[in-house]
């Protein structure tokens, strides 16, 4: 019998190579290939097909996408709206943060036929966990499987509106010699998937596990195929889940749904400001709060930050939800332009309930808890801080002002500092505003 040939292919992006690498030159990343077979033999899935036609492009545009809505309002909004028909989904998350009990509750109450695929548990489990969750699953069916070929069959044989694949390393073609949870199982089957998805006009939504860096385990390939890429992230011993669209191409990638996990499951949590300021102690140094935009939602929170003095030559900056370089440029303009002097301090900044900040309205929210845990003077507590910091150590204007002031006011606040370029665009309503127009102007005013 002639030995197999073997291949190896980086697990992040998908490169090829015949040999085994530590590094992949492709993404860059160490330590990443995994052996697999060579295929002598492969499905002509890809075959042309002859009796093909061109549809005008106005006519197939014509009308908005039909969508189904799953009645949780949380995880329809990150959706934009509901899942898409011949849409297919990708959900990637940590094992145990709660993707299948997500799932469950999500299509267990729509008014669809629904196969619900699982590779990982019984039917008999996984009717259990409906039961402890006390879910209705009226249209759901269930089927313990990992053959996708027998899945497909069921699948045209029952026709269901949605399908639910959990989780698709589990999942595996027997055409292909690998093992199941490879790179080439894993991109084969999803192909599959979406082939089926859009003739068949049958959502799809997989389920898939991350890697230790938070990347959703298989090649980079698989955001490419799918539709949507949905993340759902948090800590196990904090009781909040954020679920944020990485990709979205029926909706905005910016909106994210938070929810609170209970012994019964998932609950929506509607307003996130008065979670992320629920536990938040007046009168300390180092906290001020701002308004973020969260897709189209303004969402209040506080920016906590600790310096202490540094005994070793290289202080350390750790920052939590809130990208590291960025938190490098800020200090640099603060004591280069507000002369506050943070560089043989260590500097340490958080996000407060879990939120990754990636918009720069925040920016000024930031220098001034920095300057304040420095001087250890607290801020009022009833304050609200918005504002880009440029290097110059400006304060330009953000977007969506109102939206922000707004929500603020709805949960108390008195005064806001906000960026002078936005003074014609802000509508009082009943907050005392102040205009600034550099950093160091802005720490005189709150301080």
């Amino acid at each position: 019998m002639s030995k197999q040939k073997v291949k190896y292919v980086c697990s992040n992006c998908g490169y090829e190579s015949p040999k085994w690498l530590g590094k992949c030159p492709s993404c860059g990343e160490w330590n990443t290939f995994t052996e697999e077979i060579v295929e002598s033999r492969k499905a002509n899935i890809h075959r042309v097909k002859r009796d093909l036609t061109a549809e005008p492009l106005l006519t197939a545009t014509s009308g908005e996408e039909p969508r189904i809505k799953t009645g949780v309002g949380e995880f329809d909004r990150v959706l934009g709206g509901g899942i898409v028909h011949g849409s297919v989904v990708l959900i990637g998350g940590d094992p145990g943060i709660g993707k299948s009990t997500l799932v469950l509750q999500a299509f267990s109450g729509i008014n669809e036929k629904v196969l619900y695929v699982t590779g990982e548990e019984s039917v008999r489990q996984l009717g259990t966990r409906a039961k402890r969750l006390k879910i209705k699953a009226e249209n759901m069916a269930a089927l313990a499987e990992t053959n996708l070929n027998s899945i497909l069959s069921v699948v045209e044989k029952e026709q269901p509106k949605i399908v639910i694949v959990d989780s698709i390393q589990t999942v595996y073609r027997d055409d292909f010699d690998n093992a199941p949870g490879t790179v080439t199982q894993i991109r084969e089957s999803t192909a599959v998937l979406m082939n089926y998805a859009k003739t068949s006009g049958t959502a799809v939504v997989i389920v898939g596990h991350v890697t230790k860096e938070g990347i959703i385990a298989g090649p980079k390939i698989l955001e490419h195929i799918v539709d949507t890429v949905l993340q759902f992230e948090g800590e196990r011993s904090h009781s909040y889940r954020i679920l944020r669209a990485q990709k979205n191409r029926y909706g905005n990638t910016n909106e994210i749904g938070i929810f609170e996990m209970r012994d019964d499951g998932l609950a929506e949590v509607k307003n996130p400001s008065e979670v992320f300021l629920s536990n938040r102690e007046a009168q300390i140094s180092g906290s001020v709060v701002t308004a973020s935009i969260e897709g189209t939602r303004p969402v209040v929170l506080e920016v906590q930050a600790l310096v202490t003095p540094s005994h070793f030559g290289n202080p350390q900056r750790v920052a939590t939800g809130f990208d590291y370089r960025r938190l490098s440029i800020l200090l640099a303009v603060i004591e280069k332009r507000a002369k506050v002097r943070a560089s043989s301090h260590n500097v340490f900044l958080n996000m407060a309930g879990g939120l990754k900040v990636d918009e720069p309205a925040v920016d000024l929210a930031v220098c001034l808890a920095i300057a304040s845990s420095l001087a250890n003077t607290p801020v009022k507590s009833n304050l609200v801080v918005i504002g880009e910091v440029g290097l110059g150590g400006e304060v330009r204007g953000v977007a969506h002002i109102d939206k922000r002031i707004q929500e603020a006011e709805k949960l108390g606040f008195k005064l806001a500092v906000l960026p002078f370029s936005n003074k014609k665009s802000v509508n009082k309503n009943g907050l005392e505003i102040r205009f600034v127009k550099t950093l160091p102007e802005a720490i005189k005013e709150v301080f």
